[in-house]
């Protein structure tokens, strides 16, 4: 708790000496799933209780995709890949993106005789489902590069099978893979990466993983709303300034069950960086993409108007002096 206490001693010293408002809700849901890189989430839960929430709650797959859950309001808040949140909002759901949490956690592991991403061009891909995140993200890498991601990759869905299984019987060529995915394919020696969106551009320049809210809870509560973007965004430091006491905290609390997993990927994912990048930037970036290769209609324009609300972020910002 040492480690945490001052975190939130050094993220709380700049806030107002003014008493904000009452929150309107002291209730707040979050997601739940196996992704490790989403750690402020797990570890935010302290700090939303510093925020003066009394009921917080990790809602466990309720419907059949985030996306699903957040838009008819049985998810308040989660922290969501960017190209796959642009889409929903594309399509008018009542989603809005809040703040850029972090950069930079997938990778792309092929087989041997793979040696650049235009070399997928007539091969086999291993993604959950078409739509996926998986899927959204390589469409967008593949295209990149000059492919047509609808004509030159075989996407192979995997909703029934395990894709490493695939990948390591020599059914797929490659994956993309999200924590735990790449340290589980480096234990067991398969493949070798070829992309590394921490480290290599234009990828490692742009978030990968946003906060994103129901637009409702986002209007009706917007005090509450700005306590939970501080929350999560001082989970987000705590990551970057103390990855073994929240690996610690993630295992502690079965959100994850390796802790050398959880580690690893708290001391790769750039954290920091939320203070660096502009979020807007990003979804410009992941709009045009997706709108370039049929994905979305909206303009990018189109999708920062609908689909974000940076005035929670902005005001932490200022309090952080940042």
């Amino acid at each position: 708790m040492a480690g945490l206490a001052s975190v939130v001693s050094l993220l709380s010293a700049r806030r107002s000496l003014a008493i904000e408002p009452s929150p309107e809700t002291t209730s707040v849901r979050l997601s739940k799933d196996e992704g490790i890189c989403i750690a402020p989430q797990y570890v935010v839960e302290d700090l939303l209780r510093d925020e003066g929430f009394t009921d917080i709650k990790y809602i466990l797959n309720p419907t059949a995709t985030l996306e699903v859950d957040i838009a008819r309001g049985q998810v308040d808040f989660s922290l969501q890949f960017v190209g796959p949140i642009i889409i929903p909002i594309d399509a008018g759901k009542p989603i809005a993106m809040l703040a850029g949490v972090h950069p930079g956690c997938f990778e792309l592991f092929v087989r041997e005789g793979i040696h650049r991403v235009v070399d997928l061009k007539g091969k086999q891909v291993g993604v959950h489902a078409v739509g996926a995140p998986d899927h959204i993200f390589l469409s967008v890498i593949a295209a990149h590069v000059g492919l047509d991601p609808a004509k030159d990759i075989v996407w192979i869905t995997s909703e029934k099978h395990n894709e490493l299984d695939l990948f390591a019987d020599g059914k797929i060529d490659a994956l993309l893979g999200f924590p735990p995915r790449p340290q589980e394919l480096r234990k067991r020696n398969i493949g070798s990466v070829i992309l590394n969106s921490s480290v290599d551009r234009p990828w490692s320049q742009y978030f990968c993983c946003m906060l994103v809210g129901n637009v409702d809870f986002v209007r009706g509560n917007p005090v509450a709303t700005k306590r939970v973007v501080r929350a999560i965004l001082r989970a987000t430091e705590l990551c970057a300034s103390d990855p073994t006491l929240a690996a610690q905290r993630l295992v502690e609390r079965k959100y994850v069950s390796r802790y050398d997993y959880a580690l690893q990927t708290l001391q790769d994912v750039p954290y920091r960086k939320w203070r660096d990048y502009d979020p807007e930037d990003t979804v410009r970036f992941y709009a045009l993409r997706l709108h370039e290769i049929g994905m979305i209609r909206s303009s990018p324009h189109k999708i920062v108007v609908n689909g974000t609300d940076w005035r929670f972020l902005n005001e932490v910002k200022r309090e952080l002096g940042i």
